[in-house]
């Protein structure tokens, strides 16, 4: 297989430009209006998601460690740029925005010495349903902010619950027109991405919504303000529900301001940005490391040096954080991309388009960009992955709901701390003593290629680096037994999904990997990697 697989660099552009091309034009296509609506939500300047996007594409993708997946600007850190700029700018959306430039440039050298320091493991540290739990209450924000946005209402409340809880009494409010284009954009995506004919699921559903809200734009007269009667009732409408931008590219320019450098809440704000922005590019190199058809593995510590310097760049010019994007880079895939290429050509038609069609940018309704950020929160959100959390055991769940509910009432890092706080408490108190949550007792014995590794007491999220690193220095093709001791009080759920992980990417190279005792430890719940501790 290894000799099938794409060359890397100026080789591989020579041999792989033509699919490399379509696939970047593709993911242009849906990066777009993704770029544009991540920035105004995030309450940032519409072409700092732009930048974004181009530097991802044009500069970090050849620094990248991973071969396929798509930079840019992310709704993962929708929650966080936002909650920076309003508290660092203290209502000063401006001078907000450039305080969190600063701490974006501060983001960035850390995960650059992540980097350095080999922190590519760093995702081991948060439970899985930490991680789900920070995606989903991700998404509520999002649908709570952009609901009044897609319905052209002007919201009483102020904070994120208060927003949630005002939905039901708002739709009696709602501007007809603008509530027409942001519905007509969940509606378009909705039955897009349901669609099987395989010639409509190519379409990228997002532009088809954002082309559909211009055209309704065009109709509806947005660019002239003016007033509109119906059922009785007038109301206001005009450019400023249009996306605005500056006349030249320069002057979208924007530049850090560090005087807020000495402030406590700036450097939680650079350790939040710094961390989700790392944790996301991990999980989406890994999660594309597992559909890339020609099994090629990211180098963790690269992707994160490369996310680094990229984000330091980016808090110098007025760009929004970056990271490896999950959407776009599962685009890339099925679009048929072999090399990064894929991803420096997505930014350059990103450029393209700026260069040349600037005005078309000014012609898109703020209400469409809602809606397609609507549909993402809904897919962070959903009923779904609710439901699935709760089958893989109570503990799951109650991680999860804790994380959820403690970021939207306070903010993203409390939540994903709490969460962690709250699978510490669990392990507790299913019999782990305090001294093996953080430290795994495991001695490993070889015999030619032959690997037995013996666990004791616990096997967690917490302690599981050290299992990590052990495995790590053998060759693939050879023989490992991972012998559960028959007094192990637990096996968590983050410990479990590792294991089944290198399990299965371990034999598809020619080894094998036995779990002795596995089986002898009783799941919490039905589903078979669900956290299982002592009888």
């Amino acid at each position: 297989m290894n000799k099938d697989k794409p060359k890397d660099w100026l080789p591989g552009l020579k041999e792989n430009w033509r699919s490399d091309i379509v696939s970047g034009f593709v993911v242009f296509l849906i990066a777009l209006p993704l770029c544009l609506g991540i920035s105004l939500a995030s309450g940032a300047p519409p072409m700092a998601g732009i930048f974004s996007g181009i530097v991802g594409g044009l500069f970090v993708s050849f620094m990248s460690g991973s071969h396929l997946t798509i930079n840019g600007p992310a709704a993962g850190l929708i929650a966080v740029v936002l909650n920076s700029i309003f508290v660092m700018g203290g209502g000063d959306a401006k001078l907000g925005f450039e305080i969190t430039l600063a701490a974006i440039v501060f983001a960035g050298l850390i995960q650059v010495l992540l980097g350095i320091l080999k922190a590519g493991n760093l995702t081991i540290y948060f439970p899985i349903s930490v991680v789900h739990g920070m995606m989903a209450a991700i998404g509520i924000i999002i649908i709570s902010k952009q609901f009044y946005v897609a319905l052209g209402i002007s919201p009483n409340a102020k904070t994120i619950l208060g927003l949630l809880l005002e939905i039901p009494s708002s739709f009696v409010h709602l501007n007809p027109e603008v509530a027409m284009i942001g519905i007509s954009a969940i509606v378009i995506i909705s039955l897009l991405t349901k669609i099987q004919n395989p010639y409509f699921k190519k379409l990228p559903a997002p532009l088809v919504a954002v082309l559909v809200g211009i055209i309704l734009g065009f109709v509806f007269d947005l660019a002239d303000e003016h007033s509109y009667t119906l059922l009785n009732q007038t109301y206001q409408i005009g450019p400023e529900k249009l996306v605005n931008l500056p006349n030249h590219i320069y002057e979208s320019l924007s530049f850090p301001n560090f005087s807020r450098w000495r402030d406590g809440n700036f450097w939680v704000m650079v350790v939040t940005i710094a961390l989700i922005a790392s944790i996301e590019s991990l999980l989406t190199a890994t999660a594309v490391d597992n559909t890339d058809p020609y099994r090629r593995k990211s180098n963790m510590d690269q992707e994160l040096v490369a996310k680094g310097i990229g984000n330091f760049f980016l808090g110098w010019i007025g760009g929004l954080p970056i990271i490896a994007e999950v959407v776009r880079s599962s685009a890339n895939i099925e679009n048929g991309a072999k090399t990064r290429w894929s991803n420096f050509f997505h930014g350059l038609f990103l450029l393209l388009f700026i260069l040349l069609l600037p005005g078309l940018i000014h012609r898109i309704p703020l209400a469409s960009l809602a809606g397609i950020l609507i549909m993402v929160g809904l897919k962070l959100a959903s009923p779904h992955v609710f439901k699935e959390t709760y089958k893989k055991g109570w503990d799951q769940i109650v991680i999860f709901l804790v994380t959820v509910v403690i970021t939207i009432v306070e903010d993203l890092l409390v939540g994903v701390l709490c969460g962690i706080i709250t699978a510490i408490l669990i392990q507790m108190y299913f019999g782990v003593k305090f001294r093996y949550i953080f430290i795994a007792d495991i001695k490993i014995e070889s015999n030619n290629k032959m690997h037995t590794l013996y666990v004791k007491h616990a096997l967690l999220f917490s302690n599981m680096i050290s299992l990590k690193l052990l495995l790590r220095k053998i060759s693939f093709g050879e023989r490992i037994d991972v012998k559960f001791d028959e007094n192990v009080k637990m096996i968590g759920f983050s410990a479990i999904e590792f294991l089944q992980s290198f399990k299965r990417d371990y034999e598809e190279r020619g080894g094998q990997v036995n779990l002795i005792g596995f089986e002898d430890l009783k799941p919490i719940s039905a589903y078979y990697g669900a956290t299982r501790v002592h009888k």
